[in-house]
């Protein structure tokens, strides 16, 4: 069972699938986001994804996540994003291995493991530097729909700025950045029962085969594919629990 709350760590979301129910698994979606993520006594970090992932576990394995806002979490991972697109890795490849052991220990002793994993994530954000507000700015000119360029303008950033510190922050570019928040709007509205086609402008797309292509091509899946395991499970987290 998949549940997910509001994370006390600014922007950022706690969820948890404690246990597995019976009928096909949602893939993870490319969302733009990171995760740290705890699993049976291990800690890892899910990087951001530019293609679907289908969850590799056992039925009996547990997750619980931080599933950070695009752009926070190179700064608390001290790595940049681009270096984890699209894997996922143990946090002894970023962290001193002995600490790391010595976190998991205590989040898989923890009664509460989500809680626990949570306070462990606030506790080492106080000791690193906030998200840069300016990246928080093109995550919402690029969400809001605006263009490439008229985010850069926004932001008072070149073309090749733009880029190069979206690749670090985000893992990939800004326009891939912009057609990854364009799918998941568009999701948002087909998971609510909207029509395809008027999910398709909501978003921003031209057209319902316009948004039908960009799912085949950021998902490998068709629309009715998705909209058809959305209704026969609770969606995992986009970017968390596909262990490589």
């Amino acid at each position: 069972m998949y549940a997910e709350r509001p994370s006390r760590l600014d922007g950022a979301v706690v969820w948890s699938r404690l246990e597995s129910g019976p009928g096909p698994v949602m893939p993870v979606l490319p969302d733009g986001c990171m995760d740290l993520l705890w699993t049976d006594g291990r800690l890892l970090v899910a990087g951001p994804d530019t293609h679907a992932q289908t969850p590799g576990d056992g039925p009996a394995a547990r997750y619980a996540g931080v599933r950070f806002a695009p752009g926070a979490a190179p700064a608390f991972f001290g790595v940049p994003a681009h270096e984890l697109r699209d894997l996922r890795v143990d946090l002894t490849d970023l962290w001193p291995a002995q600490d790391v052991r010595r976190l998991a220990e205590r989040i898989t002793d923890a009664p509460d493991p989500v809680t626990e994993l949570e306070a462990v994530a606030l506790r080492h954000a106080v000791d690193r530097p906030p998200p840069d507000p300016l990246l928080r700015a093109v995550v919402d000119g690029l969400n809001a729909g605006r263009s490439v360029a008229a985010t850069a303008d926004a932001v008072g950033l070149g073309a090749r700025q733009l880029h190069r510190r979206s690749l670090d922050a985000f893992g990939y570019g800004p326009k891939t950045l912009a057609r990854v928040l364009r799918l998941q709007r568009a999701l948002a509205h087909v998971r609510a029962g909207v029509p395809y086609a008027q999910a398709a402008l909501a978003a921003g797309c031209a057209d319902q085969a316009h948004l039908a292509r960009e799912m085949r091509d950021l998902t490998g899946l068709t629309l009715g594919a998705y909209a058809a395991l959305a209704n026969s499970e609770t969606p995992e987290p986009s970017g968390s629990s596909t262990i490589a």
